[in-house]
């Protein structure tokens, strides 16, 4: 549905928690199209310190039906994201919502047909795809200097022994590591080398007192060639994030994209030297190593994106098969790791 691209976007976030306010509100704040016009919370008291002129909206259903917002962020437990998604759609609001999309791909197909019949733009925040070192493996693999690859392993490791008092580690719909940062490790297998062929995946409850799962390890195959991903809460010593294995040689970065370290610290997206600041990586090859400078990273691209397709009826950032195709390996990865066999995925 084109609109007016003169019109600024009506912007408002179903919550203020930590994504709210350290990725989104920056980030929204940084789209010139958009507007962050509404927040919900039930601490308006903390809204109003952060944002004093943003208006406060008791809850996240009264936010999705407000008349003066135009595109609603959902940012709430995981287990809402599908029910706050189609009332924001039945409310005729352009969305937003934070990974993972919804709790089951038959949800997400729900949701995405109902958006195409509306005309509205529904978009998944898969930022990781903006990450230093994501951009930098994929110059690597784009440029073939190590040739055709046929083993990535990526890490995305934390040490974290003592188990928050949060939804994220509680039992329940949503919670766990899988649905936290399995979404984006998946979501980069399947920007690289798309949907695989299947995948074999463990869960496991590590951590003292751990009530849901803190850690994972996937194996994706393709033809001639395997993606390990793997994510724990209890790795002291720092793995790198990708190892990439080819037939000409290897390519390995290590250290996370400092971009949310850099929010976290108070700094504006597309200030001096934002996005930027970690380990370049390293190509190994017959004749040995050599640097390879590390692009910076940039997760502004994301909400541009998603004013353009509000605005011009262009695929947004996340398209709707991207979202439809990550859901289906989440649906499969927690069936493997449930029934403890490996899940077919391409008939």
């Amino acid at each position: 549905m084109p609109t007016d691209t003169n019109r600024i976007l009506r912007t408002g976030l179903a919550a203020f928690g930590m994504a709210s306010r350290v990725f989104h509100a920056p980030l929204i704040a940084a789209e010139p199209g958009l507007d962050l016009t509404a927040v919900a919370s039930i601490r308006p008291e903390a809204v109003a310190e952060a944002l004093p002129d943003v208006r406060v909206l008791p809850d996240p259903l009264t936010l999705c039906r407000d008349s003066e917002i135009d595109l609603v962020v959902i940012t709430t437990p995981n287990d809402t994201h599908a029910p706050l998604a189609e009332a924001a759609l039945g409310a005729g609001k352009h969305v937003v919502v934070e990974k993972p999309f919804t709790l089951s791909a038959w949800e997400a197909e729900r949701l995405l047909r109902m958006a195409e019949r509306s005309g509205l733009t529904l978009t998944v925040f898969q930022n990781r795809r903006w990450d230093s070192d994501f951009l930098t493996l994929r110059n690597v693999i784009a440029s073939g200097r190590i040739g055709r690859p046929v083993q990535l392993e990526s890490h995305f490791d934390r040490f974290r022994p003592i188990v928050p008092d949060r939804w994220r580690d509680r039992p329940g719909s949503g919670s766990g590591l899988w649905y936290d940062l399995g979404p984006h490790l998946l979501d980069q297998a399947l920007q690289l080398f798309g949907m695989p062929e299947g995948m074999t995946v463990d869960l496991a409850s590590l951590r003292d007192g751990a009530q849901t799962d803190d850690y994972l390890h996937a194996v994706l195959d393709y033809d001639r060639l395997r993606v390990i991903l793997h994510a724990t809460t209890l790795a002291a010593a720092e793995a790198p994030r990708f190892v990439l294995h080819g037939t000409s040689g290897s390519f390995e970065i290590r250290g996370l994209d400092p971009q949310e370290g850099q929010l976290k610290a108070g700094m504006r997206p597309g200030q001096p030297g934002w996005g930027e600041g970690a380990p370049d990586g390293t190509l190994i090859g017959a004749h040995g190593e050599e640097p390879v400078a590390r692009r910076a990273g940039d997760y502004r691209p994301f909400y541009t994106g998603v004013r353009a397709a509000i605005e011009t009826g262009a695929l947004p950032p996340v398209t709707p098969q991207e979202a439809l195709d990550l859901m289906r390996m989440l649906d499969a990865g927690r069936a493997s790791a449930r029934e403890g066999r490996r899940i077919r995925l391409q008939m």
